[in-house]
């Protein structure tokens, strides 16, 4: 779906004007009959002209805490019910002080495992404390934290947001032997009617940010990609497998196009199962990615709900981290969907901005500065970033 402003009224568009309508979560007023879509739908090549911006919340903690003075904010994350406010920060080194990655952190209460998760390239893992229920701690509760099985020694600290700027509990653990010098990246994308753009950016530009990002590293890339749409289309989900041969994945992209979506929230919850799924994830890899590109948000509905907490959950636990890339259209619940998913999987969020002039018009992100870059070199920094 894209949202249009057509004489200051809101409408929701299946991939051209002709389709509108207007939709009740926007306050519509002004004059229909006055009509101009800025930027225009299709027509535009993509490659290498979407601009993007990225943000990473776990950075930023103390700004993260902030935003949610403003109510706007406060209820459009709310919907989704992610408590991400009690969070343990762990770093883990060897006795070099070298990056430890794929170790396993456990956070444990009562000696009870709460949160898993693995480290990340750099060493790095964020263990969440009652993450969807949002319960305070009990007082008495036993705080531990576990590496590779082995409880360490004291309290770990948790950071709140409100407290400032994250304090991280640093640990020592050897380098497993078994970890590849591999990445997994797979694509994740929205094939409803508005996104044509970024599939296009997509078939043109995969194979360029994989070799661009390969020759920076040593590291050998595996791509994949799942392409999903919603219950009443043509389809719910596809899939290609994670493979070496980037060019079969861009193949099976080639053969996508963008069509359908009857409302605006799509089957998200189903492309994230599928994600998890379907796709033969390596275990042994220095780091797992998945882009998910999108415009719109899930279905708000309790099912839905509990389906993205368990997946969620899963990708933490499997180290698989999510960056999202939230395309034109998205909304304020979009966006803050779009930053839990990022923060509870160790990863950041992108988001398209105006600058290119392609497409509709993109939501101005809650955010702090930050720069605007070609969304095919902000993603080829990303996939190097870890495979450092």
């Amino acid at each position: 779906m894209k949202l249009y402003k057509i004489a200051g009224v809101a409408l929701l568009c299946l991939g051209s004007v002709a389709s509108c309508t207007t939709e009740s979560m926007f306050d519509a007023v002004g004059d229909e009959s006055a009509i101009a879509v800025p930027g225009g739908e299709g027509g535009n090549t993509s490659a290498g002209v979407l601009t993007a911006g990225e943000w990473n919340d776990l950075d930023h903690w103390d700004f993260w805490g902030k935003l949610f003075k403003d109510e706007d904010i406060t209820k459009a994350s709310k919907v989704w019910e992610f408590n991400v406010d009690k969070r343990i920060a762990v770093k883990v080194t060897d006795a070099a002080g070298k990056a430890v990655s794929g170790a396993r952190v456990e956070a444990t209460m009562d000696s009870k495992i709460v949160w898993s998760t693995v480290t990340d390239n750099h060493g790095t893992a964020n263990l969440w404390l009652n993450l969807f229920d949002g319960k305070e701690l009990d007082d008495d509760a036993v705080l531990k934290v576990r590496i590779n099985g082995k409880e360490q020694s004291g309290t770990p600290v948790i950071s709140y947001p409100q407290d400032g700027d994250a304090k991280v509990n640093s640990y020592k653990a050897s380098q497993k032997a078994d970890i590849e010098n591999s990445v997994d990246v797979a694509f994740v994308v929205d094939a409803t009617g508005s996104m044509e753009d970024e599939i296009r950016f997509l078939q043109d530009d995969i194979e360029d940010i994989i070799g661009k990002a390969s020759a920076i590293n040593s590291a050998s890339i595996r791509t994949g990609a799942i392409f999903y749409r919603d219950e009443e289309d043509e389809y719910v989900t596809r899939s290609s497998q994670l493979t070496a041969k980037t060019a079969d994945t861009r193949e099976f992209i080639r053969h996508q196009s963008a069509y359908g979506g009857g409302d605006y929230p799509e089957a998200v919850h189903t492309a994230l199962e599928a994600t998890l799924q379907e796709l033969d994830w390596n275990v042994y890899a220095k780091s797992r990615i998945a882009f998910l590109i999108l415009d719109a948000p899930a279905h708000l509905k309790t099912k839905v709900v509990e389906s993205l907490h368990k997946s969620i959950e899963k990708f933490a636990d499997m180290g698989i981290i999510i960056i999202p890339v939230a395309a034109s259209g998205a909304d304020l619940q979009t966006e803050f969907m779009l930053r839990n998913f990022a923060i509870v999987t160790n990863g950041t969020y992108t988001f398209l901005t105006n600058d290119s002039g392609v497409g509709g018009d993109h939501l101005e992100p809650r955010v702090g500065e930050f720069e605007v870059e070609k969304l095919n070199e902000l993603m080829t920094r990303l996939i190097s970033h870890y495979m450092e």
